[in-house]
């Protein structure tokens, strides 16, 4: 199975490139936003548009991730809060282990449930380990999960955790604030996670503006991913990706 989309993201990483992912919640958008989404992600250079949600309840999956292929060439890959959230028109699926918590449904329980359908999809599946992070505010992340979300001040937990999960396989760490989360994740613990990986870093959750965007990339994030703060404010896509942009490239390839 070709690995095109991860394959691109340990490029930037060896650069040292930072890229800006866009969430989209299909349960959040009709034909009307989505538009104005795409045409402000393209004019914008975003790297790549991720689509799902913890707890999407509509059924037009398909339809989005079509609309979206339809008016723009930017990478589309799918981050499923359950197993239904499969569609084999996007580019890639995050396959998420939540390897910062207890419950086995979502350590491999789902995955067994999933696994055919992913598998007859034909979507490059990139392997990721999914970290929830205290931002201060109960998240649907957390309460679909039901697990406790790791302390926002124990950085030594984030990098155990998150060294466990690169030595397990996982292609990936994300590490997410959730939607709604009163504080971001901090600077500290993503740079204490990001100097032990040589996995790709992805950061979201409670990243309201440019400067915070700017801080969690130089601390060490490779990806850093916006949804609640852009459904707000789509105008803010374009100073998120520029202050993604920003940091200089010092990596050689």
């Amino acid at each position: 199975m070709k690995q095109r989309i991860y394959e691109s993201l340990l490029a930037k990483k060896r650069k040292g490139q930072k890229s800006f992912a866009v969430l989209v919640d299909p349960d959040h958008v009709n034909p009307e936003k989505l538009d104005t989404l795409t045409a402000l992600a393209v004019s914008a250079k975003v790297d790549y548009l991720l689509v799902g949600g913890s707890l999407v309840v509509s059924n037009h999956l398909d339809e989005v991730v079509k609309h979206i292929r339809r008016h723009c060439a930017i990478p589309v890959i799918l981050f499923p809060g359950t197993p239904s959230q499969v569609s084999r028109h996007a580019d890639a699926l995050l396959y998420l282990s939540l390897i910062s918590g207890r419950n086995p449904e979502l350590l491999i329980g789902q995955h067994v449930i999933s696994a055919p359908a992913v598998r007859q999809s034909g979507l490059e599946i990139i392997s990721t380990g999914y970290m929830v992070i205290d931002g201060g505010a109960p998240t649907t992340v957390s309460y679909i999960s039901n697990a406790t979300p790791i302390p926002a001040d124990k950085n030594e937990i984030a990098l155990c955790t998150a060294m466990a999960g690169e030595m397990l396989g996982m292609k990936l760490i994300y590490m997410d604030a959730g939607s709604g989360a009163r504080h971001p994740i901090r600077e500290e613990m993503i740079a204490c996670v990001a100097a032990s990986l040589e996995v790709p870093l992805v950061v979201g959750g409670g990243i309201r503006d440019p400067e915070k965007a700017y801080l969690n990339v130089k601390a060490g994030a490779d990806v850093i991913v916006v949804g609640n703060a852009i459904e707000k404010d789509g105008g803010l896509i374009h100073e998120m990706a520029a202050a993604v942009h920003a940091l200089p490239v010092t990596k050689e390839s």
